[in-house]
């Protein structure tokens, strides 16, 4: 994690200009913390096949991080949920205006793939990565995502509609991580298939406990604006806290035996982080 930081650190967008926070706002989100969970995936992988390929991958890791760092800052827009915290400081719009909040969203979007054009891997992985990332972080993924969630508000959907929309939401940028470290190292199809697929039910545990941890968390210890989905079509709004829980401990359950089936290399260079996230509703 920690040479994941520093790389962040040394290659925060920066521009020569008399703006008086343009610098100051495209970094604030980025520096503000987070998980790191999809540039984690990524690298991990990475390391457990090939580790001589770590520093290279640094900058597709990154790439993940300025778009979900997007995301971020755009979700919480007045237009969409209207947040005043996220990663425990105040949202853009609320430091600065709703406008530098969304230039800010523009820029960390295309900087993404600045990064991934710049990054020092052959071509052909790199056009791969930019297909992976613009797919399931755009037009087929995380915006059709939150476009069925904003439209929706106050129309109750079904469990699998749900299901369908937090995929796109959530689910599949966090697969697109994994499977970027999967093309770096040259997994084989089936492998990277299988792989993809574990990061789709991995995604949709992720959005079962945030959903958990909105109903159960203060402000303060998610470190984000919590009681904020009450119009939203969530897990716990359609079958209740209980239900939930029992939904994401079937889930996490099921993937545990799949990543248990994983070979020795990948559950090595997957552990910790599996062990990390695997069972935070708890």
């Amino acid at each position: 994690m920690h040479r994941f930081e520093a790389y962040l650190e040394k290659n925060l967008p920066t521009v020569d200009s008399f703006h008086p926070h343009y610098n100051k706002a495209l970094a604030t989100m980025l520096l503000a913390g987070g998980k790191r969970f999809r540039p984690m995936l990524l690298l991990s992988v990475v390391e457990a096949y090939e580790p001589l390929l770590f520093e290279a991958s640094l900058a597709p890791a990154l790439s993940l991080e300025f778009l979900h760092t997007y995301s971020l800052i755009h979700d919480d827009l007045p237009a969409m949920d209207n947040a005043p915290l996220r990663r425990g400081f105040e949202t853009l719009h609320i430091t600065y205006d709703e406008a530098t909040a969304i230039l800010v969203g523009d820029a960390l979007n295309t900087e993404a793939f600045y990064h991934l054009a710049k990054a020092s891997l052959r071509d052909d992985i790199k056009i791969k990565l930019v297909e992976l990332l613009a797919r399931d972080g755009g037009t087929y993924g995380m915006v059709l995502g939150q476009s069925i969630d904003l439209h929706f508000e106050n129309q109750p959907l079904s469990v699998e509609q749900i299901k369908t929309l937090h995929i796109n939401k959530t689910a599949k940028l966090i697969a697109t991580s994994l499977m970027m470290g999967t093309v770096i190292v040259g997994l084989e199809k089936r492998k990277q298939d299988e792989i993809y697929q574990f990061g789709i039910d991995l995604g949709l545990l992720f959005q079962i406990q945030d959903d958990i941890i909105d109903e159960t968390q203060s402000d303060e210890e998610a470190g984000k604006t919590t009681g904020n989905d009450v119009d939203k079509n969530s897990f716990v709004n359609l079958m209740g806290l209980e239900k939930s829980i029992e939904e994401a401990e079937t889930l996490a359950e099921n993937l545990n035996q799949r990543f248990n089936a994983f070979d020795d290399v990948l559950q090595n260079g997957l552990r910790d982080i599996i062990e990390k996230y695997l069972y935070r509703h708890r």
